[in-house]
């Protein structure tokens, strides 16, 4: 098994949207984060050696617990812009879902992850790849970090994705500069990983709704928070002729939604990074994933070729579309809050600023 390999600490705790005072709809779980979700588990791991022009890492998401013989996880992907990198989605798409943990990285990192992932898997799923010609198709994303960290320089290694997914645990989930995260700015604000949940209730039964972001994307003319345009209201240090980044969004329920639901739930997630002042401009690669934690379909008999199915019908989901949008919304501004000062790499010696967050706050009370 190969060693861990060294990571930088957790970034500081510096607070989220809703601790400034912003009014946020939706009711979130108890953590706000896509670990609300049932099952669900994040882990990261983070690489930074400013010596080496290194900030990078892994995100890794864990969508259930499983061990020997994986269960299929239903799944549905929408691409607004395609202009970047998700692994499966092919399959994902002729199939309604997928099998082990998603991992998101940097743009030439993704080999390198794919391999790890898959290690993991053969790994894990040791009765399964031994008894069964089974093979792994991991589900694997990326945005580039190159302006925050030397991608050429290939930092990330399969032991990176593997100490990810070993990592991986539920309750409360790090922003900002962490995991896959680590290198990446939106709005022209150092930015990353971002996540909130929303509870709903659909037909009398209660179901929560997560998003996790790699905030990679915008620029700072764009910025709307809730409406205002906060980019307007903060234009010092703005630096980009145009977009550059990307944006991944996870979507995940433990409401039970057949894959064609679930490919609209994903499509979503375009209005709620929409929200923010993005139009997905041509060089950005804009990437959903949603999936269900609900259990695998079911045969009453182990002799029939008939699966037993239970899934919401699909008038009765709006409820769920809007909690995608109000929590993708709130995950990149959560990203952004997150967010240091940094160094770039390229151009060297720019300065990438966190956002203000008093000054963020006191555009919210003024309005009071």
């Amino acid at each position: 098994m190969p060693t861990a390999p060294q990571t930088a600490p957790a970034p500081r705790d510096l607070g989220r949207a809703r601790d400034l005072g912003l009014p946020l709809p939706g009711q979130p779980g108890p953590w706000n984060a896509i670990t609300d979700v049932p099952g669900v588990r994040v882990g990261f791991c983070t690489l930074t050696d400013p010596a080496q022009k290194m900030r990078t890492g892994v995100t890794a998401i864990l969508p259930r617990a499983d061990a020997g013989t994986p269960l299929p996880v239903r799944a549905g992907h929408f691409t607004l812009n395609g202009n970047g990198e998700m692994t499966g989605t092919h399959w994902i798409d002729d199939s309604g879902q997928f099998i082990g943990p998603i991992c998101l990285t940097n743009t030439h990192a993704i080999g390198a992850v794919h391999h790890g992932v898959t290690r993991w898997m053969i790994r894990h799923y040791a009765d399964w790849f031994q008894g069964q010609h089974a093979w792994a198709m991991p589900v694997v994303a990326e945005t580039y970090d190159g302006v925050l960290n030397d991608i050429t320089a290939l930092h990330v290694t399969p032991d990176h994705a593997e100490a990810a997914i070993n990592a991986a645990a539920s309750g409360p989930v790090a922003e900002g500069s962490v995991g896959g995260g680590n290198g990446m700015i939106a709005y022209e604000f150092k930015a990353g990983t971002g996540t909130s949940s929303r509870r709903v209730t659909v037909g009398g039964r209660d179901y929560t709704l997560g998003a996790l972001v790699q905030a990679n994307h915008g620029r700072r003319p764009w910025l709307r928070v809730l409406g205002v345009p906060v980019g307007e209201a903060m234009p010092k240090g703005s630096f980009a002729q145009r977009e550059q980044g990307s944006i991944i969004v996870i979507l995940a329920t433990d409401a039970p939604l057949s894959a064609l639901s679930l490919r609209h739930l994903a499509r979503r997630a375009a209005l709620g990074i929409g929200r923010g002042g993005t139009p997905g401009g041509q060089s950005s690669g804009d990437i959903f994933l949603a999936f269900s934690t609900t259990p695998p379909d079911a045969r009453q008999d182990p002799d029939s070729p008939i699966l037993h199915r239970q899934e919401l019908d699909d008038v009765a989901i709006d409820p769920l579309y809007l909690a995608a949008v109000e929590a993708v919304e709130e995950s990149v501004i959560n990203a952004i809050v997150a967010g240091e000062d940094c160094i770039a790499v390229k151009p060297e010696g720019l300065i990438v600023p966190g956002i203000d967050r008093a000054a963020l706050a006191a555009l919210f009370a003024a309005r009071d």
